[in-house]
């Protein structure tokens, strides 16, 4: 990913030649969605920030496999976030209904956390209007169903058990995944 800084000679010429999409076949290949300007003191932004974040990622990865893991270990159930979610909607009894809520507590509390740690909640932003979320959202829970499993449940317990619908599933949902993004990205230009 380049980052682009007004001024700054070297990356203003890549910069200015990707966002005219002079080199979008050629970085495509190799992982360089978009590049970004900020403009004076960093506060304006043009064009789409992919941040590459290895180790916000593999502590994130790390505390999802012990998750998953620990799940497994004391309640011998698959770390499956939409079939946790659906269990507590409808569960089958007092203890079930326990562990979902607990999970699911624990899941979003994260914010909260970091609030009480550094006193700012953490920046989130979203990209997209209400309506696209709301879209996207129906478009997953259809494929969560005829998938039978989610991205949790499959691509991180399935695949750890060498499941082969659970890699049919991972490999279908990243392909898609991959080629949307470079469909909204690089064809429509959203």
């Amino acid at each position: 990913m380049l980052f682009c800084r007004a001024g700054t000679v070297e990356n203003t010429v890549a910069c200015n030649a990707l966002i005219a999409g002079q080199f979008d076949g050629i970085f495509a290949g190799i992982g360089i969605q978009e590049c970004w300007a900020t403009h004076d003191q960093g506060n304006a932004m043009s064009g789409f920030e992919t941040e590459f974040t290895p180790w916000m990622s593999l502590s994130g990865g790390v505390l999802i496999g012990l998750a998953a893991t620990l799940l497994m270990l004391t309640l011998g159930r698959v770390f499956g976030a939409t079939g946790i979610l659906a269990g507590l909607i409808s569960p089958i009894s007092g203890q079930d209904f326990a562990w979902r809520a607990v999970l699911l507590a624990g899941m979003v509390s994260g914010p909260l956390l970091i609030f009480a740690a550094t006193g700012s909640m953490p920046a989130v932003e979203i990209p997209m209007s209400v309506p696209m979320m709301i879209i996207g959202g129906l478009i997953v829970g259809v494929g969560v169903t005829f998938g039978a499993g989610c991205t949790s449940g499959h691509g991180v317990c399935g695949m750890a058990r060498l499941s082969p619908r659970s890699v049919a599933a991972t490999a279908t949902f990243m392909i898609s995944t991959g080629l949307t993004v470079y469909v909204i990205r690089h064809i429509i230009g959203a």
